[in-house]
């Protein structure tokens, strides 16, 4: 099993169009079953000083790692750069997943990135800090990082991905995660 994760909170992000577009590539190139986390739908509110103990754990967290994480073989990340970074949610999420299952959940998954910017660097800082976040919790990062910039001029007003270029690189990144 493959799950992406769209790594930000923010409603009707981009980087959740480029999650669906991978999403869909990924089903039309492997029969592994594909599953997706979209962080839009984390309830932060369940954030909280007691999700640090197993009886704490938000039960839509336990939901995703119980059926979407600890089953995963294969992690592929789509971060947005926020303020030079990865969002927070993402961060959040990743230790909130870390408290119950810690070993099932990280050690030894293959994790992948696709970053996603407005800017010209294509998120390529935040995918290196959460690089280092994957490797502490034990995943093993694949060494190629899409990063995807100027993404106002990758999408078509309906939100899909319509540069050919683009379209190519994420086909071709993709095909060589699932061989990683």
């Amino acid at each position: 099993m493959i799950t992406v994760i769209c790594g930000t909170n923010r409603k009707g992000s981009k980087s959740h169009l480029i999650a669906k577009h991978c999403v869909e590539q990924l089903k039309a190139l492997t029969e592994q079953s594909v599953q997706y986390i979209n962080l839009e739908e984390l309830d932060l509110t369940a954030m909280n000083a007691e999700m640090y103990s197993p009886a704490g754990q938000s039960s839509q967290v336990q939901k995703w790692q119980d059926a979407s994480m600890i089953p995963a073989e294969k992690y592929l990340f789509i971060i947005a750069e926020y303020n030079g970074s990865y969002p927070g949610a993402l961060k959040l999420f990743i230790d909130a997943a870390s408290i119950r299952e810690y070993a099932g959940t990280f050690k030894g998954k293959k994790a992948g990135m696709i970053g996603v910017s407005a800017g010209r660097a294509g998120s390529l800082r935040s995918m290196d800090q959460f690089a280092t976040v994957l490797n502490h919790v034990g995943s093993i990062t694949f060494p190629a990082k899409l990063p995807i910039s100027g993404i106002d001029g990758v999408l078509n007003a309906e939100g899909a991905v319509s540069d050919e270029g683009t379209s190519k690189a994420i086909e071709s990144h993709l095909q060589a995660f699932l061989q990683f």
